[in-house]
């Protein structure tokens, strides 16, 4: 068996999800954790941020559930409104940090929603990635040239896919594979206790 987290890393939700997923990844070491990468903002949906007028209250909410932090850096961002989440970048550089660190991928998720959501950096951004791989002890200029190269873009459109066609329709989801078995453990908020429970239930089927 294995943990396939498939999430967003502009997504708010997600980022309410990192605690439980740090939680359940100390709690399961046995079990590997493939991270796939959701296109919540690509196509018509790549625009300012304004245009989400839901986004402060979802946060409020997802702050109260979960105790996530929402930076002040971030909360600057929202206040202008045009920045832009571009899902597509934030997969790439997803794709590059976990071609660095594929044991690592579920911490590196986390770190990449933290540099959005707390210090307010754009995931379209190569200095973005160099902080987060430097911080993490990557090579930095590894992990940068990456996010640049045409692998990371193939990368990316090769994890929408794939979360399409694990069934997943909204972001965070937490599965759990078991060769052609795959069951959701999670889907937007659950406690590392709740999916802990889940997991057991799974292993004595």
């Amino acid at each position: 068996m294995k943990l396939v987290y498939v999430f967003d890393a502009y997504c708010g939700w997600s980022h309410g999800f990192s605690g439980t997923l740090n939680e359940v990844v100390s709690l399961h070491p046995e079990l590997p954790v493939e991270v796939v990468s959701g296109g919540l903002f690509t196509g018509s949906r790549r625009v300012p941020i304004r245009e989400f007028g839901y986004v402060q209250d979802a946060n409020a909410k997802i702050a109260e559930l979960t105790g996530a932090e929402f930076g002040e850096a971030y909360e600057r961002l929202i206040a202008d409104g045009s920045f832009v989440m571009d899902s597509e970048a934030a997969a790439r550089g997803v794709a590059a940090l976990r071609q660095a660190a594929p044991t690592r991928a579920a911490e590196l998720a986390v770190a990449l929603q933290q540099a959005f959501y707390v210090d307010g950096l754009s995931l379209s951004d190569s200095v973005t990635y160099r902080k987060v791989a430097e911080e993490a002890g990557l090579d930095a200029d590894a992990v940068v040239a990456a996010f640049e190269g045409s692998e990371a873009r193939v990368a990316a459109g090769a994890d929408f896919h794939r979360s399409a066609s694990l069934g997943v329709t909204g972001f965070p989801t937490l599965l759990a594979v078991d060769g052609d078995s795959v069951t959701p453990v999670a889907h937007g908020h659950a406690t590392a206790e709740e999916v802990d429970r889940r997991l057991a239930t799974l292993r004595t089927r």
